[in-house]
């Protein structure tokens, strides 16, 4: 890695809404595996998700970047502009696009629990290295999943991923947190028009610098795993 080359950690969600947890975990892993900054990646949408209650993509990423604020985290809904519906396309594109960034992807162990239902997991895997954060109640099932039984070949100790020059893939990281109990599903219950404090408001992009307009719905474009 050349003294040029930005290290980036890639976390990818509905954002529905965005909260301190998704902030707390963020700063945990940047300092965790060295990392210049984070990127959180907005989906437009997530089949493995119920499309009811899904706010508009401008609302969310507004959320996001309050919850962003001055941290070394950038907000992003680039798999608009990509016209990418799998995760492992937008990742293969965002590599293409970034050539002078090594990028990590970061995943909690509930999403390695079912990684195995993504397309061309294994491709995302040889793409750059997967850290995955702990999770309550998911450690189990992750342990367990098809995918851990062929990544846990390629489990690097933190201390040397952090400390490691050049980057290769696949490469696995587990990352012990403290539980978080804050979650999107508990603060939409709690605040079910939480995205109409957000009516209309149209948020730049904080990597591609374009404006995303409150008038694209969430349902016209889907990140998909």
């Amino acid at each position: 890695m050349s003294f040029s080359t930005r290290r980036v950690g890639l976390l990818g969600g509905s954002f529905n809404p965005a909260h301190g947890g998704h902030r707390r975990i963020s700063l945990f892993a940047r300092e965790a595996l060295g990392l210049d900054e984070i990127w959180w990646l907005v989906s437009p949408g997530n089949p493995l998700k119920p499309k009811a209650g899904m706010a508009p993509l401008a609302a969310r990423v507004a959320s996001a970047i309050d919850q962003a604020r001055r941290a070394p985290i950038r907000v992003t809904a680039i798999e608009r502009e990509l016209d990418t519906r799998y995760t492992v396309d937008t990742l293969a594109a965002i590599r293409r696009r970034y050539p002078r960034r090594d990028f990590v992807w970061l995943m909690g162990s509930d999403n390695l629990a079912q990684f195995h239902r993504w397309k061309d997991w294994r491709g995302i895997a040889r793409s750059m290295p997967i850290a995955v954060i702990a999770r309550p109640g998911y450690d189990g099932a992750a342990v367990a999943s098809p995918a851990m039984a062929w990544l846990g070949r390629f489990r690097v100790p933190l201390a040397s991923f952090r400390n490691g020059g050049e980057w290769s893939a696949p490469a696995l990281v587990t990352l012990r947190f403290d539980p978080d109990p804050r979650s999107a599903t508990a603060i939409r219950r709690a605040d079910p028009d939480w995205a109409s404090r957000h009516a209309g408001s149209s948020p730049r992009d904080q990597v591609t610098h374009r404006i995303i307009p409150s008038l694209i719905h969430h349902g016209e474009e889907t990140l998909t795993p």
